[in-house]
């Protein structure tokens, strides 16, 4: 989450290739008695490392890893990676305004990373993207709300558009989202996955109750590689005025246009919407829609501290 790579910057070292067996069936069954005698947590970094062997940005795994990769997340548990909820990362302290979040680092190397974060009740991790990452979230124990993003496609970015206010005031370098996720979830649950493009790329997370979600990143974040954190400030679609639009919907097209209406050839079916710079979002799904503006230096309410790791030991 942008995090991760602040509180531990460090790379995976080289695996060497074991010498070739001859007997290939030999070889799986072994194998797999060696899988089956893993804890949890090792399986878990066995599979990642199988699933995130190209490591570039933008590069998503093929399906059937990725389901074999929430396959092993899915059915972890809390006491998996040494968490109770009575740790007093969980604690909730009553004279913050803004409860610190735990990070607890697991692993990282080039092509991915793991790692846990540790919410009290009102912990929020603040609106954040994953730049040409694909990324499992585990919810190990608690509520927590997920409210999730994508942006909408063929919409240019960089609009300039008016706030809605008591002093109209132009607001740049702003960007339409549409909503993927707004749910609270609460474990045991599935493993979420979000995708470069896909998936709720920009994500929140905010703790009902004391929470812990494990995290896998694959490829970790980079700025050297131009995968930097970014975290926004989201406004409701209506914070910005726009102009009245007509969508005209035939059979073979969905065009839009601004009063007066045009003599038109298409079916006299009409939705009214709102749009602003040009961008035209129907009447009832304005609510599903966001302005995502990019925040210049990191949120103030983001307080997050490192801890070592002391569930079951992970053997590189």
């Amino acid at each position: 989450m942008g995090i991760e790579t602040a509180l531990a910057n460090r790379k995976g070292k080289e695996f060497c290739e074991l010498p070739k067996v001859t007997n290939s069936n030999s070889k799986t069954r072994k194998n797999r008695r060696r899988y089956k005698k893993m804890s949890p947590v090792q399986k878990l970094f066995e599979m990642c490392k199988e699933v995130f062997t190209a490591g570039a940005t933008g590069v998503v795994p093929p399906p059937e890893d990725i389901q074999r990769l929430q396959s092993v997340l899915d059915v972890m548990k809390p006491e998996d990676v040494g968490l109770t909820p009575e740790l007093p990362y969980f604690r909730a302290n009553a004279g913050s305004r803004t409860p610190a979040i735990t990070y607890l680092h697991l692993h990282e190397c080039e092509n991915f990373s793991m790692g846990i974060f540790c919410l009290p009740p009102s912990g929020v991790i603040p609106l954040h993207n994953h730049p040409g990452m694909t990324v499992f979230s585990k919810l190990l124990f608690g509520t927590m709300h997920i409210k999730s993003y994508d942006w909408v496609v063929d919409v240019p970015s960089n609009t300039s558009a008016t706030v809605n206010s008591s002093q109209d005031t132009t607001t740049s370098d702003v960007r339409l989202a549409k909503v993927k996720v707004d749910s609270d979830f609460t474990a045991p649950c599935n493993a979420s996955i979000l995708y470069p493009a896909d998936g709720g790329n920009m994500h929140c997370f905010t703790a009902v109750t004391a929470c812990a979600v494990l995290d896998v990143l694959g490829p970790p974040y980079s700025d050297p590689d131009g995968r930097h954190c970014t975290y926004y400030h989201d406004r409701p679609f209506s914070d910005f005025s726009g102009t009245l639009a007509i969508f005209l919907l035939g059979s073979n097209e969905n065009v839009h246009s601004f009063l007066p209406l045009p003599n038109s050839e298409f079916s006299t079916l009409v939705l009214f919407g709102i749009s602003v710079d040009g961008v035209a979002v129907p009447e009832e799904e304005k609510e599903s829609h966001a302005w995502l503006q990019e925040r210049e230096i990191l949120p103030e309410d983001l307080a997050v501290v490192g801890a070592p790791y002391r569930g079951p030991k992970i053997v590189n």
